[in-house]
């Protein structure tokens, strides 16, 4: 008799340890609304069970409690964590008590403003728009890193970052800081100070470019052409600065009362160069400044083939020339866009 409730107790007990094993390291989770799971800042241990109940991660938090509570799980840390379809209380417990969150991947190409970029920044992280925006327009802050608010774009290099999705405005932007250090190598600083110009201006003559050709061959002619202005002291008036300054990125035609808008970044109406970028360049830019060609061109403008080109020149009297001809072309095209508009 004593044997077998030594057998009942015993298998009891192996029962007993089977089902909790089950529970702790078995499969417990399940991911119907994707497998990322937030974490806020000052979120508490509650909030953390009654969302991964709410967002179905968990039938329930009975056991997600149990074990937390067996694991030590009591500083919660926030931040972005994957949950795979099922991945054990044990294995879920454990990332969240160590705070193994998933990076995330920040790919920076070509953005035209601060705004566009803490918005874009403010639908990918915990912080919002109008917190990085802040950071952004901030001077105080901002002359850590030897910028302003005007310049501040150009230590936005068009690089893939791998970042936390609870980073603060600060912390994105030292990721940024860290990569602009590093892409200004002694060797790219000794070909700017050649030029005359700081990194922050070359980046500026660069975006300028980004938004004036995608051939590779055309942006560093332009660039020769634009730093043959700078150093003779004839304005840049470069129709992308004109945009810029209106904020109107849909603009075709650079003329009239687009030209006296009054903004430091309006190269018609002021010499030298903006006072910051007007979008993020391309490294193949930037490196189209620091490699620009010598030459004697004053002038370019778009081929009146409408091939993408540009045509340079270094007098006046021809530059008219070419850009009568292209001006003929694209009054020619938007008439004809527009009868065929009317004619639908």
């Amino acid at each position: 008799m004593k044997k077998k409730k030594i057998f009942a107790i015993a298998f009891v007990l192996l029962s007993l340890g089977i089902f909790l094993g089950y529970k702790f390291l078995g499969p417990a989770t399940k991911t119907p609304n994707g497998e990322f799971f937030y974490i806020k800042t000052g979120a508490s241990a509650a909030d953390v069970s009654n969302e991964l109940v709410a967002k179905k991660y968990l039938p329930s938090a009975t056991w997600f409690n149990f074990t937390k509570k067996i694991m030590g799980y009591k500083k919660i840390q926030p931040g972005r964590y994957k949950i795979t379809k099922g991945m054990s209380l044990f294995k879920l417990v454990k990332m969240l008590k160590n705070g193994r969150q998933a990076k995330m991947k920040l790919v920076i190409t070509k953005i035209r403003t601060k705004e566009k970029l803490a918005e874009k920044l403010g639908k990918m992280f915990e912080f919002d728009s109008l917190q990085m925006i802040r950071f952004l327009n901030d001077n105080q802050k901002l002359s850590n890193y030897h910028v302003d608010s005007n310049s501040v774009m150009a230590i936005v290099m068009p690089y893939t970052y791998n970042v936390t999705w609870n980073s603060s405005p600060v912390q994105i932007f030292e990721k940024f800081y860290t990569a602009y250090k590093n892409f200004w190598t002694e060797e790219r600083k000794t070909k700017a100070d050649s030029l005359h110009i700081s990194p922050i201006q070359v980046s500026t003559l660069a975006s300028i470019i980004e938004e004036e050709t995608n051939r590779k061959d055309d942006k560093y002619k332009i660039a020769s052409t634009y730093l043959n202005r700078v150093k003779i002291g004839m304005k840049l008036q470069a129709d992308p600065t004109v945009k810029f300054a209106l904020k109107d990125f849909s603009l075709k035609r650079i003329t009239g009362q687009y030209l006296t808008v009054d903004s430091k970044f309006n190269t018609y109406k002021y010499a030298g160069i903006p006072p910051g970028p007007i979008c993020t360049p391309s490294l193949e830019s930037i490196d189209a400044v620091l490699d620009a060609p010598k030459t004697d061109y004053l002038y370019f403008v778009a081929s009146h083939n409408f091939d993408g080109s540009s045509i340079f020149t270094s007098n006046y009297a021809d530059h008219l020339k070419y850009a009568r001809l292209y001006q003929q072309e694209l009054t020619r095209r938007m008439d004809s866009s527009k009868k065929a508009k009317a004619n639908q």
